[in-house]
């Protein structure tokens, strides 16, 4: 189910359509798993497995940190 919200979001995440490189899997596990880090401010290696594998979500989450900067 898409959201308006998500809809309003989705635009700004890295390995979207035209960005170089290879496209998000799911942008939105993505950006769930970030909030789950975020929000349990556990460290991000103890981020469970249903949100990708903690690296690729923290090495997407750095790239996405440093075109905001």
């Amino acid at each position: 189910m898409v959201t308006a919200r998500w809809c309003q979001t989705r635009g700004l995440l890295p390995g979207i359509a035209g960005d170089p490189g290879r496209i998000g899997s799911d942008n939105c596990l993505f950006v769930n798993g970030c909030l789950w880090v975020l929000r349990s401010g556990a460290y991000r290696c103890a981020l469970p497995e249903r949100y990708e594998n903690w690296k690729t979500v923290h090495r997407r989450f750095s790239r996405w940190h440093h075109t905001c900067m």
